[in-house]
Parts: structure tokens; C-alpha cells; sequence
């Protein structure tokens, strides 16, 4: 009966999701299925060009580099935060929060101010004598994955800050005193806890990048083109919607992969993760 009551209440929500989040995308990946030329022609088209080949290829790389060095920098900040005093991780998680507060057109539009030849970082490098001409830092890879990270950090801090803090004091204590240096203590019993939290932020920053479009536009231009930005443009410039389709299709069936490939590896460095 009880079972029977969540499935009752948990329906109205399960439908509206059904009718205006899978039924559209399965309806958008159906229409590249039925071109003239065949079933699979958009997707041999697709794979067959270099150019597109080459996008793909640079929006994995992009959103693998910027999921590492979000967990990197996140796994260190939420770990300080976690162990921080109450007041002071208060103030640790409101300064983390902040830059949320704000949109992603708002934060990309800083980097263009101070990643410009003109910009505050060329600036400094100059009076400080370090180059004798502005550097060019905007429309590159570097551009794009620094501002990337500086969207995803937060998201990634407030997922493993959680994790790390409800791993008890006295479980790490526990293992110095048996002994434990350390890099031990880290390995066989933070690390272990936290795959968790690591797994969720790493899922939700890969895919936030993959499929980011306004930071890459600005940030990368036409020169550091990603799947998100060639989609806009198969749809709005070009109106070719079936190979905006087509490459909205990839990019769920990426994603999907991504989110099982992780499930899969949590599961291996702890079958109590998942």
C-alpha cells in the first residue's frame, strides 16, 4: 500500500517530465532517423567530416580537462571547508555560493576583461615587466577551460563539502593512531567516503561543460567552436535542424555514457557508493 501511495504522488511529477523533457528529445532524435538518404546518413555525414570530428573531439577534451582540475580544486577547498569552525564555514561556503548569485553571460564577460589584450592580467604582466607585448590570451582552449572552471568549482565544493563533512573526526584519528601516516590516512579512508560526493560533481561538471554554449561563444569564438556553439549554428545560422538533431543526439548519448561510465567506476573503488 505504502509503495503504492509513493508511485501515486510521485505520478503527476513523472508525467510532466515524460511529456516536456523526453518525449521532445525523443521526438528530436526520431527526425534524424528519417532523412531521405537513410536511417543513419546524418550520423555517417557527421562522423565523416573532419571539421565536425575535431569539435567533438576539442568539447571532450575541454570538459575532461575542466571536470580534473574541478575536482582537484574542489576536493582541496570542501575538504578545508568541511573541517573549517562552524562561523568561519559558514562564511567559506556563502564566499563559495557567491559567484552563483551572478549569470553566466556576467561571470564569462569578466574573463573578457581580464583575459583582453587590454584586459587586467595583460595589464599587470606589462607594468610588472614580465612581457613586452600584450599576451593573447582570449579565443584559445586555455580561455575557454579557465573559465569553465571558474563556473564549475562552486557546484563541485557544495557537493563534496557535504560528502567530507559527514565523515566523522574520530574515523581519521582512528586511523593515525593504528598507524596511518597521512597519505594512507587519505587513501583508504577520506578517499573511499568521498567517491560519492566525486562521482556526482564530477557528472554534474562534465556534463555542465559539454554542453555549455555562452562561455565558449564568448571566451573561445568561432576558433575554439564546441558541440553546443556548431549546434546554435546548424540551427539559427544555417537552419539545417536536422543536423542540429543530429549532433543534439550525440551529445545525449555522450552524456548517458559519461553518467554510466561513472557509476561503473565508483561502483569499483567502492561497491558501497552506488
Amino acid at each position: 500500500m505504502k509503495r503504492f501511495s509513493g508511485w501515486t504522488l510521485a505520478s503527476p511529477a513523472t508525467l510532466l517530465v515524460v511529456i516536456f523533457l523526453v518525449l521532445p528529445v525523443l521526438a528530436t532524435i526520431a527526425t534524424t532517423f528519417m532523412t531521405p538518404a537513410g536511417p543513419f546518413a546524418t550520423y555517417t555525414s557527421f562522423f565523416g567530416s573532419g571539421f565536425r570530428r575535431t569539435v567533438l573531439w576539442r568539447t571532450i577534451q575541454i570538459s575532461a580537462i575542466t571536470t580534473i582540475i574541478s575536482l582537484v580544486i574542489g576536493f582541496i577547498t570542501a575538504f578545508v571547508v568541511s573541517r573549517a569552525p562552524g562561523w568561519l564555514k559558514s562564511i567559506l561556503i556563502i564566499a563559495a555560493v557567491f559567484p552563483l548569485l551572478t549569470g553566466v553571460v556576467v561571470r564569462s564577460f569578466a574573463w573578457l576583461i581580464i583575459l583582453g589584450k587590454n584586459g587586467i592580467l595583460n595589464s599587470t604582466l606589462l607594468s610588472l615587466g614580465l612581457i613586452s607585448e600584450p599576451a593573447t590570451m582570449l579565443y584559445t582552449q586555455g580561455a575557454v577551460i579557465v573559465a569553465m572552471v571558474y563556473l564549475f568549482v562552486p557546484l563541485m565544493i557544495l557537493t563534496l563539502a557535504g560528502v567530507l563533512e559527514s565523515i566523522p573526526d574520530d574515523l581519521i584519528q582512528a586511523s593515525a593512531s593504528l598507524g596511518a601516516r597521512p597519505v594512507a590516512t587519505f587513501m583508504q579512508v577520506i578517499f573511499p567516503l568521498a567517491v560519492p560526493g566525486l562521482i556526482v560533481g564530477a557528472v554534474l561538471v562534465f556534463t555542465g561543460s559539454f554542453t555549455a554554449y555562452a562561455t565558449p561563444q564568448l571566451l573561445g569564438g568561432e576558433a575554439q567552436m564546441v558541440m553546443g556553439t556548431l549546434m546554435y549554428q546548424q540551427a539559427m545560422v544555417t537552419f539545417d535542424w536536422v543536423s542540429a538533431s543530429t549532433i543534439a543526439a550525440i551529445m545525449v548519448v555522450i552524456t548517458i555514457a559519461v553518467v554510466l561510465l561513472m557509476t561503473r567506476i565508483a561502483r569499483r573503488l567502492n561497491p558501497m557508493a552506488v
